[in-house]
């Protein structure tokens, strides 16, 4: 398929803003939460944060060139998948994340993170995770279009239709951890974040997202479901 503006607006088109562009920003306030925690994030997140210390970066510049890359194999391969909020991801989360990382330093959250004892801080990371995951479904299933790091799986699963897309996912996910891995481990910066988190993230995360989905898509698709199975 050829990239096309139409393809900006879709169906229920301010309904789904609505849904995906809070969600996009929960997104990164819940990463910045478990940044804090040190316990692992995504594996996405994961990767930039480790080259953004290596870059001695903000983690919203180094989404925006990171993704950026990522975006020209997406428009050259899956223009379909590009939409509002593929622009909404590579641009915002990172930012959010560089600005909630100031607001907790400023109002005392960070310094109550390096405090609180494990059992606080496994509630407000499974909490945190929770959420994150909520939100990621909804952002996912808003059909506004996905995050490069998210087309590119999708695509390359398009090109081996005997592998089970969530094989393709894990691998592609788990390439991102090594990628953090090996760039925070020859960088000055050390490595940032948990290995064995942001691992077990890069399995369970795709199914949940997944599960928490599938009521997502009645609410946000009522007209078209309705259609389909009539």
């Amino acid at each position: 398929m050829k990239f096309t503006f139409k393809q900006f607006i879709v169906p229920n088109f301010w309904k789904k803003l609505a849904f995906m562009l809070p969600a996009v920003i929960l997104m990164g306030v819940f990463v910045s939460i478990l940044v804090e925690i040190g316990w692992g994030t995504d594996p996405a997140s994961f990767m930039n944060l480790n080259i953004a210390a290596a870059l001695n970066w903000g983690l919203g510049n180094t989404e925006v060139l990171v993704y950026g890359l990522m975006f020209i194999f997406t428009f050259i391969f899956g223009p379909d998948r590009i939409g509002f909020g593929t622009l909404a991801n590579m641009i915002l989360i990172g930012y959010v994340v560089d600005l909630c990382q100031w607001i907790w330093e400023k109002t005392g959250f960070h310094a109550f993170m390096l405090s609180v004892g494990f059992a606080g801080k496994l509630g407000i990371f499974a909490l945190a995770l929770l959420l994150f995951v909520i939100v990621a479904a909804i952002y996912m299933n808003a059909q506004m279009g996905v995050a490069p790091y998210d087309a590119m799986p999708n695509i390359i699963s398009s090109w081996m239709p005997k592998v089970p897309f969530f094989i393709v996912r894990i691998i592609f996910d788990l390439s991102a951890v090594l990628i953090g891995v090996i760039v925070g481990k020859v960088s000055s910066a050390g490595l940032q974040g948990s290995v064995v988190g942001s691992i077990a993230m890069s399995v369970l995360l795709g199914p949940v997202i997944t599960l928490v989905g599938k009521p997502l898509k009645k609410l946000l698709e009522p007209k078209e479901r309705a259609a389909q199975d009539a």
